[in-house]
């Protein structure tokens, strides 16, 4: 836990109905919950963030599970039985948000779609994710990160991009958490609206919408225009030079943007003649004829210098640089440990474990982790028994 963990977060006294599965949803509410909100997460019999071969002492405790369900209390209830969907409705009846991304039929079949609860619950912010618009003709397909990566055009961005002649998935569920990070926005605006007004809504977030959105603020480019002045795609970017450098003892991101930062680079490793290409000798580098030619000659010299010399030199002339980031050793990095994004903690029944840390400062009101992710169904009996208590 946090040195914050006993702090109220800037959504403290705002309650969260989870009743998500997998990550988009539950990360969302994650995050609402590392800002302070008590997020109540209602768990079918089986929540598939919870599946797979990969946990210490208790199945379903996997790393997925433990990286996107801190924060929360998990209530086990079985919507399909009238009991479990009766206390459900109870919970989401004292809640300010409810957040799902199960499929408009099966809410509609348990009554608990938005169209069921609007009236009897006006103050409520429900927000639904799904994989493509409800009012579209993709609406019934299974979303999956895959497959909206693809609807979404980063597949083609990436194909383009590539030097590995075949269309790749990043290899990153970035679909589901740009969506939940969206939704946390969106839930955030739409409490500010309850707050004034006292009235909920259903916010709405497609995540082929959202990433395709995404995706175009700077891949749009001259489609921007009509009649278009150009293709899309963002020149830099789609530059298959634009990659991590070798250097003399590893990996660095050296990314030279101006035709100056090239001609400083060159001298720094030694290679003045360099300075003097034609390509390089102007205000400004022609990326989509030279972008390629200007790596390959970038490449050719980072090796002269390690990484810490290349991050100095680069440094010293406002050349954009960084280290390339190993995960295996990300815990041992100086800059992850003095953030504490991935400090030990110790889970009440799975032991020692790397706890990803909140990365946003609050000076009044700090974020926190104040809760493990739970063991499935373990806190039905306090949540229940508190919800008896106020309805008394």
């Amino acid at each position: 836990m946090t040195s914050a963990a006993n702090e109220p977060g800037p959504l403290a006294g705002v309650r969260v109905i989870d009743m998500a599965t997998v990550v988009m949803g539950p990360y969302a509410a994650q995050i609402l919950g590392d800002l302070g909100a008590d997020v109540i997460k209602i768990e079918a019999p089986r929540d598939s963030v919870r599946g797979g071969a990969l946990y210490r002492n208790t199945p379903g405790m996997t790393p997925l599970n433990l990286a996107v369900n801190r924060n929360k209390r998990s209530v086990a209830l079985d919507l399909k039985d009238d009991a479990g969907r009766a206390r459900a409705l109870d919970l989401i009846a004292g809640a300010d948000v409810l957040i799902t991304n199960m499929r408009i039929d099966a809410l509609r079949r348990l009554g608990v779609d938005h169209d069921s609860l609007a009236a009897s619950h006006p103050g409520l912010v429900y927000a639904h994710a799904q994989g493509f618009r409800p009012d579209s003709d993709r609406a019934g397909l299974a979303a999956y990160d895959e497959t909206v990566q693809a609807a979404s055009g980063l597949v083609d961005v990436a194909d383009r991009a590539g030097d590995i002649g075949a269309p790749v998935v990043l290899p990153s569920i970035l679909a589901d958490k740009v969506a939940g990070l969206t939704i946390a926005y969106s839930v955030l605006a739409a409490l500010l609206h309850q707050r004034a007004t006292g009235r909920g809504q259903l916010v709405e977030v497609p995540m082929a919408d959202t990433l395709l959105a995404f995706n175009l603020v700077e891949h749009l480019q001259g489609r921007t225009f009509e009649p278009p002045m150009g293709p899309t795609g963002f020149t830099l970017s789609m530059n298959k030079g634009h990659r991590a450098r070798p250097t003399k003892d590893g990996l660095a991101m050296i990314a030279p943007y101006t035709a100056g930062n090239c001609r400083d680079l060159f001298r720094a490793a030694g290679r003045p003649d360099l300075a003097e290409d034609p390509r390089v000798a102007g205000d400004r580098i022609d990326n989509r004829t030279d972008g390629e030619a200007i790596a390959e000659l970038i490449e050719s010299v980072t090796p002269n210098l390690t990484t810490a010399e290349w991050i100095e030199v680069c440094t010293e002339r406002s050349i954009p640089v960084g280290p390339v980031l190993r995960l295996d050793e990300a815990a041992e990095d100086p800059y992850v440990r003095d953030g504490h994004l991935l400090d030990l903690a110790e889970h009440p029944s799975e032991g020692s474990y790397r706890s990803i840390g909140v990365p946003i400062g609050f000076s009044a009101t700090p974020a926190s982790v104040r809760r493990h992710a739970p063991l499935p169904g373990e806190h039905t009996a306090e949540v229940l028994s508190e919800l008896d208590a106020e309805e008394r």
